[in-house]
């Protein structure tokens, strides 16, 4: 299985702090931002890995990664976004790499205290679809809102005013190959980004939708509040505390 981490994005919620750098080049406590995502893939045994990247500091990718080799990384590629089109677009991008293989999709701002294994081995065995995790959280507003019930999700509603569920769906996104054919007919939102939650929301529509529920701690860090609390708990945990 491979995996893309999706690192683009001009970060303007970040300014100035992204107005010379991109927002996943910004320090996590002691690490860059981009190190957690590659290490959560690696530890779930995902080493063949596709960077998507855009903006003015695409470079500065290659430099501090190179060929990943000392990350864990079996084989480091990279790729490049013109605009910003969206999460759904970045990952149109791996069309190629993925080259008819299942892939975890990742976003660069993720950050994930659990070893993310058994929800790949669990996805190794689903014959075909979409696996997604979901984390309640307390500002369900800020992220896509799946709807839950009898043990199915039956609804995704992408930045609800006022949400119905506090069930975010996280990022990071397990796919067959079908994931392209149903991006490839996308319209842009009103926001004018292809939507990831429309991808999610197809796979529902063709029964295809499976997910997992995270127990540890994870968080975004694309604002910030969010950039201080991963900071936070990652502190917390490499000190020991509760």
């Amino acid at each position: 299985m491979k995996g893309v981490i999706l690192a683009g994005g001009l970060g303007t919620r970040l300014h100035p702090l992204t107005k010379v750098t991109n927002k996943h080049l910004l320090p996590i406590y002691s690490k860059p931002m981009i190190y957690y995502p590659i290490e959560t893939l690696v530890q779930g045994g995902v080493k063949d890995i596709l960077l998507v990247t855009g903006g003015n500091s695409a470079g500065d990718f290659l430099r501090l990664l190179g060929n990943g080799k000392r990350l864990g990384i079996r084989s480091m590629n990279y790729t490049y976004q013109e605009g910003e089109g969206g999460i759904a677009d970045a990952l149109f991008l791996a069309q190629d790499f993925a080259d008819g293989e299942k892939i975890v999709v990742i976003l660069g701002d993720n950050i994930f205290e659990e070893d993310i294994s058994p929800f790949v081995d669990s996805f190794k065995k689903q014959s075909r679809g979409a696996r997604l995790l979901l984390k309640k959280v307390p500002d369900p507003e800020r992220f896509g809102v799946a709807e839950v019930k009898a043990g199915k999700v039956t609804r995704i509603v992408e930045k609800p005013k006022t949400p119905k569920s506090d069930y975010a769906v996280v990022g990071l996104y397990m796919y067959d190959a079908q994931v392209f054919d149903i991006i490839r007919p996308l319209r842009p939102s009103g926001r004018g980004e292809l939507e990831i939650t429309d991808v999610n929301n197809a796979y529902l529509k063709r029964d295809q939708l499976e997910y997992d529920i995270l127990k540890g701690f994870w968080s975004d860090a694309g604002t910030f509040e969010s950039l201080y609390r991963a900071g936070r708990l990652i502190a917390e945990k490499q000190s020991g505390k509760p």
